[in-house]
């Protein structure tokens, strides 16, 4: 009974993470359907290059929060089934990424899979919800590597992986659980899974680079120098 239980607290989650922020607000606000912007995600970056920065903004924080709802629902409801709280924030990421209100259909109209995000976003929540701290650690570092490698796609697969260090340093101070280090790793591999075509274009080198960035300045003028040469 109580395994039935535990196992409802997660697919709830799962639901939770499932709602589309991004597609709800760039709809709201612009009429758009952001399936059919740029890369079709439903995250905080695709949101903000189809209705703008607040938009974008609105829609990562509201994420963040699924995320960091899926792991206080089962501290809640389920408090000595510490297992569960890392299930649940991972359940969440599963549902952002893959929604249960995003049938993906082809041109006949067949269902292919599920829609939704990369899963940056209610990773980080994730995190805070197993140690609210956190999120003034990996939000910081993610803000730096975002305007400093420019490129949203390894943002995204760093909120992750800071997640997991800053937990294995408290876990080895006896601070927290070492089951918890496995909450940052459920999210790595879930965010690389989610990231494979962006993994592509980045061993390629053609992976997309935000122009206001250390990174994006630095090609812009030396792309600028090119030209002046020629």
């Amino acid at each position: 009974m109580q395994m039935a239980f535990d196992l409802g607290i997660i697919f709830l989650a799962y639901v939770i993470g499932s709602i589309p922020f991004g597609l709800l607000i760039v709809k709201v606000t612009t009429g758009k359907d952001i399936r059919k912007v740029e890369s079709g995600r439903t995250g905080g970056t695709n949101a903000m290059r189809a209705a703008g920065f607040w938009a974008g903004f609105t829609t990562a924080m509201l994420d963040i929060l699924k995320g960091a709802a899926g792991a206080w629902l089962a501290m809640w409801l389920t408090p000595d089934h510490h297992w569960v709280h890392v299930a649940a924030p991972i359940a969440a990421i599963i549902g952002h990424n893959y929604s249960i209100f995003l049938p993906n259909r082809d041109e006949n109209g067949k269902f292919i899979g599920l829609r939704g995000g990369a899963g940056g976003a209610p990773s980080v929540g994730g995190a805070m919800g197993l140690w609210p701290a956190s999120i003034l650690i990996i939000l910081p570092l993610g803000m730096l590597t975002f305007f400093t490698v420019g490129i949203a796609s390894v943002t995204t697969m760093a909120v992750a992986f800071f997640a997991i260090i800053i937990f294995a340093i408290r876990a080895s101070q006896g601070l927290m659980p070492w089951i918890d280090v496995l909450y940052g790793v459920g999210a790595e591999i879930l965010l690389l899974w989610a990231l494979r075509p962006n993994l592509k274009r980045l061993f390629e080198g053609n992976e997309r680079v935000v122009k206001y960035s250390l990174h994006g300045w630095l090609k812009a003028r030396k792309e600028g120098m090119q030209e002046n040469r020629e």
